[in-house]
């Protein structure tokens, strides 16, 4: 019995060790412990990025209005949907937005094995940078969870784990422009870095309209404090 009790209590202890990247996103002390990036590495300059495209209308309006305000941004592109319009993944690449990765399956990588996790990557990574012509230097994970293989991995490629400081939580249903545009800018300060989406694939219907409303209100805010908008990587 008591074997069995340590037995169950390693399997929980290895999950719970297993999990601790995951609580990043929510704790920045553990993301800072942890060497995964929340904020640029220079304080002049606010990144804004987006996570899930290329998406055939949210990807395309988004770049509009990125070009109307003359506003440089980083793209975490997921590979399936690269695969399928890798014409618009090339767009946002000859836009100059930076390019970065966002898994080949949009999955919850607590539930992946490291191997499985390794051919996602790579699947990914083959069909992004096909389809840029770019090489890849960051990654997020789907829903911002890191496990501690991830962790591993991305760093074993030379790509550096990236989270955010300040959201707009534009994916939800019942957002509108205003609160988007408010929660992604409140307390906003140089070397920020914003999660927003240009796409609807895993998130409310329609989200990525909101999102495309609120972003002449969040470019304004962070051009108010007269900081530049940069890409993740440019802050080096």
């Amino acid at each position: 019995m008591r074997a069995r009790t340590a037995g169950a209590l390693g399997v929980v202890g290895t999950a719970a060790v297993w999990s601790v990247p995951a609580i990043a996103p929510i704790s920045p002390p553990v993301g800072r412990a942890l060497g995964i990036r929340m904020r640029l590495d220079s304080r002049r300059g606010v990144a804004l990025t987006f996570d899930d495209g290329p998406h055939k209308e949210g990807t395309p309006a988004v770049l509009a209005v990125l070009e109307r305000l003359g506003a440089t941004a980083t793209f975490f592109l997921v590979g399936e949907q690269a695969e399928r319009v890798p014409s618009l993944a090339s767009e946002i690449a000859a836009a100059g937005h930076e390019i970065a990765l966002h898994g080949f399956h949009h999955r919850l990588l607590l539930r992946r094995s490291p191997r499985g996790l390794e051919r996602d990557l790579e699947r990914a990574r083959a069909v992004i940078e096909d389809a840029t012509g770019r090489s890849l230097r960051c990654y997020r994970p789907p829903y911002g969870v890191f496990s501690f293989a991830s962790l591993e991995l991305v760093r074993r490629r030379g790509w550096e784990p990236v989270l955010w400081s300040r959201w707009g939580r534009d994916w939800r249903a019942g957002e509108t422009p205003a609160t988007i545009a408010r929660r992604a800018t409140a307390d906003l300060s140089g070397g920020d870095v914003v999660l927003l989406h240009d796409a609807d694939h895993y998130s409310a219907p329609g989200s990525w309209r909101r999102t495309v409303e609120a972003l002449p209100a969040i470019v304004e805010s962070v051009l108010a404090l007269g900081e530049p908008l940069v890409a993740v990587t440019q802050s080096r």
